[in-house]
């Protein structure tokens, strides 16, 4: 289930050999499983990276990868956090399926 254009970390050195191995735009999705609202916008996520090829598509469960999760410092979910050259350029909190679209326009541009 789920798009085979999403990349899925389990740990943070295969988050880190990614990111350090991609220049695109990326979008990391923390999200947990009992999270309501995570599992409500993940089709809505697995659409949009169908839809953006030139874009790398993440997902981190934070209860999987609590040190990566920690690292970015999430605190609610799902929180999208968005990286250009491996550094944050945005941040989005909540399952908003306009916001994340407008989001992934912006940051892409």
């Amino acid at each position: 289930m789920g798009s085979d254009k999403i990349t899925h970390f389990s740990n943070k050195a295969d988050h880190d050999a990614f990111v350090a191995a991609n220049n695109y735009l990326t979008v990391i999705d923390f999200h947990a499983t009992w999270c309501g609202p995570c599992l409500q916008i993940a089709p809505i996520y697995d659409k949009l990276a169908e839809e953006h090829e030139d874009v790398k598509f993440t997902k981190v469960d934070v209860d999987a990868a609590p040190d990566v999760a920690q690292h970015y410092q999430i605190s609610a979910m799902p929180t999208f956090v968005f990286l250009k050259d491996g550094k944050e350029v945005d941040r989005l909190r909540g399952a908003n399926p306009p916001a994340l679209t407008a989001a992934i326009a912006k940051n892409k541009a």
